[in-house]
């Protein structure tokens, strides 16, 4: 879809969903990956760090980006804005969690996996929500209103180009 804010082809609500189905894809990934004992506990923590770096880089795209220019076009959607910064506190403070316990993990292998799992199944449902609330009251402003001063990148990426089980070396 072609946008008056440049020469964009597809629309900044469409790329937004692509990413957030990216990211839930992830933590589903990752959630189902803890009870597999094939796998090292220190891959699985590398890869719940590896989420939760992207989780919060997307975020911080949104929060110092994308939410700015959203409202300059539309001041309208400040207090929309507002609840979904609260939110990002909200999953924040989950993924701090999720980032000792697999910190810990990765230190000290046969740690409990579980706890990992249980944020992350929290995590996913606060991140679902989120989500979808995001793209409905934003979809119509992103597309028509706003303007990209440079946040796209960030929010749009995944920063997640690996998958659990799979060797360093196996990555391209």
């Amino acid at each position: 879809m072609a946008s008056p804010h440049g020469d964009r082809t597809v629309a900044f609500s469409l790329q937004l969903q692509r990413a957030h189905q990216e990211l839930r894809r992830r933590v589903r990934e990752i959630r189902a990956n803890i009870g597999d004992r094939t796998l090292p506990d220190d891959v699985l923590a590398h890869h719940c760090l590896a989420f939760c770096s992207a989780l919060t880089e997307h975020h911080r795209g949104e929060d110092e980006g994308m939410f700015a220019d959203v409202l300059r076009a539309r001041p309208d959607l400040a207090p929309t804005v507002a609840k979904l910064v609260e939110d990002h506190g909200w999953i924040t403070s989950i993924l701090t969690r999720v980032d000792s316990l697999a910190t810990r993990a990765a230190q000290s292998p046969g740690a409990d996996l579980e706890a990992i799992g249980r944020e992350l199944d929290g995590l996913t449902a606060i991140m679902d929500s989120h989500f979808n609330f995001e793209e409905r009251v934003l979809s119509a402003a992103l597309d028509r209103d706003t303007a990209d001063s440079g946040w796209s990148g960030t929010v749009f990426r995944s920063g997640l180009s690996d998958r659990p089980g799979q060797r360093a070396e196996d990555r391209t």
